[in-house]
């Protein structure tokens, strides 16, 4: 039988000290998700806007479906930029995990090196949070809840008033 270098214990205690992080990556793996599926929509959505040009609509909505295009690059833009961050992120916590995991069994100097990797995955998850979060305000921004079908009753409303009050 092969004698172990390591003590039992020590790899015991250096398995409880790499599993914390783990539980940020299911963190991360969660937001991956909520990501690509905004991602997909996004890409949905350009689509159909894109095949309302092709068909070649009249030009008050020609300029509006540019400019929700514009949006919609930029919301995606950011929903891939977030996906990036959270992937850095889950590399980095892999990282973090390797590194706690091998200086507590072989006893290597590397708490620098696991607080850096640490420091880098918790940057990038709040910078990928920044990133949803200004996606899911320029998309909330677009909501209109019917207010173009409203201005067009009430200008059909002023409209017929008025043909009602010329002599």
């Amino acid at each position: 039988m092969m004698a172990l270098p390591i003590e039992p214990d020590t790899i015991s205690h250096g398995i409880q000290l790499a599993v914390a992080p783990v539980f940020l990556l299911t963190a991360v793996a969660g937001m991956i998700g909520v990501v690509a599926n905004r991602l997909a929509r996004i890409i949905d959505r350009a689509r159909l806007v894109e095949q309302r040009l092709i068909a070649h609509v009249p030009e008050p909505e020609q300029s509006q479906a540019w400019r929700e295009l514009g949006e919609l690059r930029t919301r995606g833009l950011l929903a891939n930029g977030s996906i990036g961050l959270l992937t850095l992120c889950g590399f980095s916590i892999g990282g973090t995990i390797v590194v706690l995991f091998l200086g507590e069994t072989i006893d290597l100097q590397v708490q620098r090196v696991s607080i850096f990797t640490f420091l880098t995955a918790l940057v990038c998850f709040m910078l990928a949070l920044a990133c949803f979060f200004t996606e899911t305000l320029i998309a909330t921004r677009l909501l209109n809840f019917g207010k173009a079908e409203r201005r067009r009753v009430k200008l059909a409303a002023q409209a017929a008033l008025q043909k009602h009050t010329e002599p």
